[in-house]
């Protein structure tokens, strides 16, 4: 029997369709008087219908959620939760909205609930990225795990395909980090294989029918286990270079994911523990097979694709060799560029 380290939070979990609406019971069992609803702007009807289902709880509701969270929006919101007399957090919506109400939790020490309508997954981790001045940087801390999260399919059904198709690879990246982490365990890598089978099945259905309940389940069951298993394992390789290039060249979060999963999952194919993603694809090969299940999705081909200016190859590569994540495979600077300019053009990986 191998010897590993398994780690718990506290955390209460409901997977229940329709379950946005007992949200101010959930903020009773939290001992909470005064919520405020976070969103992104795009977001801020669903925010809305939160604040009225929150009834006299509710502070109303702070629509300003971006990507990679930057610093300087976290420390407003810190200030009108502060003039609002907030005791906790409801955030609704994707990473961007989850990350904020967790940089306010870290800066606070409030109790937050998360209603994700996306498949990242953040919702069950400890991690949190932040950017300040084009640098993005992560850290783990206990207090930015909300305390409880609603897992409402019906808030899922608004999501457009392409969306739902690429933050479910963000997801699938998490699983397969995971697997080969420095710290994974017996019960995280059977999640991650667990995740990945159940994405891969329910992404396609998705992507064609957005408005299957079943496979909208079957999707959201599968991110909750990516985020389980991403809360319990390291971050490598494809983590730094994602939030390299999400924080230098403020690329879409989700996208930037999707695009670079095959070549990330391709120059690690190799690691050990990834044997059952292997099978997946048989043939294929790792790289290859993800690049060909993106395309089947309608995902982002390139970084070029997504905004990515061809003259920040040089500098992403630098950013993926300062201050590198462990990773199964050493590299260096030479590796990145290849890496970096392969996705960039949005080559098919060869195995």
């Amino acid at each position: 029997m191998e010897t590993f380290v398994y780690k718990t939070h506290a955390m209460r979990i409901r997977f229940q369709r329709g379950c946005r609406s007992r949200v101010a019971e959930e903020a009773d069992l939290l001992g909470l008087e005064k919520v405020m609803v976070l969103s992104t702007p795009e977001q801020e009807n669903q925010a809305a219908e939160i604040s009225d289902a929150l009834g006299y709880r509710s502070a109303g509701v702070l629509a300003v959620a971006r990507m990679h969270t930057p610093t300087d929006v976290t420390e407003r919101a810190v200030d009108s939760l502060s003039r609002a007399g907030a005791d906790g957090t409801v955030s609704i919506g994707g990473g961007s909205t989850i990350g904020l109400g967790k940089a306010i939790a870290l800066r606070t020490n409030i109790p937050q609930i998360a209603i994700p309508t996306t498949y990242a997954g953040s919702e069950m981790t400890s991690i949190l990225g932040q950017t300040k001045d084009g640098v993005k940087s992560t850290l783990r801390d206990a207090r930015v795990i909300p305390a409880c999260v609603l897992y409402d399919v019906e808030c899922t059904l608004t999501l457009p395909s392409a969306a739902s198709s690429n933050s479910g690879l963000n997801a699938i990246a998490h699983a397969v980090e995971g697997l080969y982490s420095q710290d994974r365990n017996p019960i995280s890598k059977l999640q991650c294989i667990d995740a990945v089978r159940t994405l891969v099945d329910a992404l396609p259905v998705v992507a064609r029918k957005p408005d299957d309940i079943e496979a909208r389940q079957k999707a959201q069951y599968g991110a909750f286990l990516c985020g389980l298993a991403l809360g319990q394992s390291g971050m490598a390789l494809h983590h730094k270079l994602c939030h390299v290039l999400g924080g230098a060249f403020d690329l879409p979060h989700a996208e930037t994911h999707a695009v670079v999963l095959p070549y990330a999952a391709e120059f690690n194919a190799d690691a050990e523990g990834l044997e059952p993603i292997r099978q997946l694809f048989g043939d294929a090969g790792i790289g290859a097979g993800f690049w060909e299940f993106a395309r089947l999705l309608g995902a982002p081909s390139s970084l070029a694709e997504i905004g990515m200016p061809e003259d920040g190859i040089e500098r992403a590569a630098d950013l993926a060799v300062a201050s590198p994540y462990w990773n199964p495979r050493s590299f260096d600077r030479s590796d990145m560029l290849i890496l970096i300019r392969a996705a960039f053009d949005g080559a098919r990986p060869a195995n």
